[in-house]
């Protein structure tokens, strides 16, 4: 199968589907929605108020294995910023055409080919949610939820340039330290003072050497903020700051730290307080990961490339409730998060090929 008609894609892309966004965010819902209604899945909505609805679809359940096909439908382009669809010979260019309507194309085409060789589609659901781009913030605890019912999940984010999966994901946490300090006056009353700033900058040195660059561990303060005016011992000052870590020993170990650091006052007369938390959990590499790897390797005859990422995807949290997970199984592009976006379209009829062959696996119960 080669698909060379890409009017459908064209159609969702140039619709806006920014996060904030809701109606054109439901608007492209609906079409996925009527494109896998037509195949025979139930649709279960979850509506948001401010958000897109969160769209999950399910198949006709049998005894065996389930799978979870996974994917966003938001973006991150508000309305007039990147709205077209182009193509040449070699590519698609448009918003959302990697991250990721392209990828959730590519499971629909899939799911399309093998339900021309099936009657009816098994233990194959699909779940769409529709804030991604902004942290997953409302759809993480649905997704989590949800994830305890699967042995494995393929999300659909970009492939790798060499057409790998992602295997590894660091995970993420964003946190906040406001810090209450004395207000005094710089000349008059120094000492009578308790300097926030001064305080919020040795937390941050603090922070800083939690790094470990070998363990692949980060802790980055991103804004640093406080005072009035330089007559004037600080009262208050506010940090902002990311954590990202390759394993879970490693997050324990911050985190722990994270407490101590915010607990102690380096500058008496000082108090902290800590907000903010892990976003997205590690994706970690697992047994049960290198054993749906060396299923697919054998059944679809091919070395599936693999890589790790440091940015984080919603494979994060279906990995971290122990499932199988795979993710980068849309079509290799560039670009994403800006106006020169685009899918390689050799890459699309690649990935559509070897999805459908995993897919009529699954359904034969070979894997």
């Amino acid at each position: 199968m080669s698909l060379k008609n890409f009017d459908e894609l064209k159609k969702i892309i140039e619709i806006n589907s920014w996060t904030n966004n809701k109606n054109g965010v439901d608007k492209n819902g609906e079409i996925f929605a009527c494109w896998l209604e037509e195949l025979g899945y139930k649709l279960t909505r979850y509506p948001r108020e401010n958000i897109g609805d969160h769209l999950y679809f399910t198949s006709n359940h049998r005894d065996g294995k389930k799978l979870l096909l996974l994917g966003h439908i938001d973006t991150v382009f508000p309305p007039d910023t990147f709205e077209t669809f182009t193509e040449d010979e070699e590519w698609i260019y448009g918003p959302g055409v990697c991250d990721m309507k392209g990828g959730n194309f590519v499971a629909l085409q899939a799911l399309r080919e093998v339900k021309k060789k099936f009657e009816n589609i098994y233990n194959i659901d699909f779940l769409l949610v529709s804030d991604e781009e902004t942290g997953s913030d409302d759809s993480k605890l649905l997704s989590a939820k949800l994830a305890k019912n699967y042995d494995y999940c393929m999300v659909f984010e970009a492939a790798g340039s060499k057409d790998e999966v992602v295997v590894g994901r660091k995970g993420v946490g964003t946190f906040f330290i406001d810090i209450e300090g004395i207000a005094a006056h710089a000349g008059n009353n120094y000492s009578k003072g308790a300097d926030a700033n001064l305080e919020a900058a040795l937390k941050l040195q603090a922070l800083v050497n939690l790094t470990n660059l070998e363990k692949e561990t980060t802790v980055n303060v991103g804004k640093l903020s406080g005072g009035i005016g330089a007559n004037t011992i600080s009262p208050k000052a506010h940090l902002t700051f990311e954590l990202r870590y390759t394993n879970t020993l490693e997050r324990d170990r911050v985190l722990k730290s994270i407490d101590e650091i915010v607990a102690k006052s380096f500058v008496d007369g000082t108090s902290s307080k800590l907000s903010g938390g892990i976003q997205r959990d590690v994706m970690q590499p697992s047994i049960k990961q290198q054993e749906f790897i060396k299923n697919i390797n054998k059944l679809c005859n091919i070395d599936l490339p693999t890589e790790k990422r440091g940015g984080v995807s919603d494979a994060n949290i279906i990995s971290s409730q122990g499932v199988a997970t795979l993710d980068g199984w849309g079509p290799y592009g560039d670009g994403d998060h800006t106006i020169y976006e685009r899918a390689s379209k050799k890459s699309f009829n690649e990935r559509i090929e070897l999805v459908s062959e995993i897919f009529k696996h699954f359904l034969e119960k070979s894997i």
